[in-house]
C-alpha cells in the first residue's frame, strides 16, 4: 500500500507543478514542511529553512528582524539532549534535526540563506512545538510578510493567517503536516490548503 501511496504522489505533484506558475519564491518554515513542499514541487531550495525546525518564538523573532539576522554569523552550541547539531543566530537556536555534523549545517544555512528573494516570500508556521496563544497573535500581526499560513489544530477567527487542519482537536496541536492522510491517499495533511493558488499570488487571508 505504502508503494501506491508513492506513485499517486508523484501524480499530485505532476499535476501541481504543471499549475505552479510563480517559481522564484523563498517559502521560510518553522518545520519541515516547507522542505516537503518545495521537493514536491521539484524547486531549488531558495530558502535555509530546510531539515531543521526552531521555536515559535525564535522562529517569530527571526521573521520581526529577518533582515538584522541575515547578517549575523551562525555558530553551534553544545546540547546533549539533541543528537543532531544545535545552532544559534545571534540570540535564536536552530535545530539542525536531519544534517550529520555542523559542517554540513553551517554550508547549508549559508548557502541557501543567500537565496532568499525578498521580493516573493511566502511564510508557514504550525502550532506545535510549544506554540501559545501569543506565537500566534505576534505571527499574525506580522504585516510585512504578505502571504503567511499558520497551520492550527482549532479555528482562530481572530487571526486572519490561522488555518484549520480538521483532525487534530483534541490534540495539543496539528500533527505532522507532511504526513499521508492515509496508505492509499497519495495526499499529505498540508494538500488540504491550497497551496498552488497561495504560490501563484492567491491570498486566502
Amino acid at each position: 500500500m505504502y508503494k501506491l501511496n508513492g506513485a499517486l504522489r508523484k501524480l499530485i505533484n505532476r499535476k501541481n507543478r504543471a499549475r505552479l506558475i510563480n517559481k522564484d519564491f523563498s517559502l521560510l518554515s518553522s518545520n519541515c514542511i516547507g522542505g516537503f513542499i518545495l521537493h514536491d514541487l521539484a524547486l531549488k531550495f531558495n530558502s535555509p529553512f530546510i531539515n531543521l525546525w526552531m521555536s515559535p518564538g525564535d522562529y517569530i523573532q527571526y521573521l520581526e528582524n529577518i533582515e538584522y539576522y541575515q547578517d549575523k554569523t551562525l555558530r553551534f552550541i553544545n546540547d546533549n539532549s539533541r543528537p543532531y547539531p544545535v545552532g544559534i543566530l545571534e540570540d535564536v537556536k536552530i535545530y539542525f534535526q536531519h544534517y550529520k555534523s555542523e559542517e554540513e549545517a553551517l554550508d547549508k544555512w549559508e548557502k541557501r540563506s543567500k537565496r532568499i528573494n525578498m521580493d516573493n516570500l511566502f511564510v508557514i508556521m504550525t502550532d506545535r512545538d510549544g506554540c501559545t496563544y501569543n506565537d500566534l497573535a505576534r505571527f499574525d500581526s506580522l504585516d510585512q510578510y504578505k502571504y503567511k499560513v499558520v497551520f492550527t489544530n482549532r479555528k482562530y477567527p481572530e487571526f486572519r493567517s490561522a488555518y484549520f487542519i480538521p483532525g487534530y482537536e483534541n490534540e495539543d496541536s496539528v500533527g505532522q503536516c507532511w504526513m499521508y492522510t492515509s496508505k492509499i491517499s497519495g495526499k499529505r495533511v498540508y494538500d488540504i490548503f491550497p497551496y498552488i493558488d497561495w504560490f501563484n499570488g492567491k491570498n486566502f487571508f
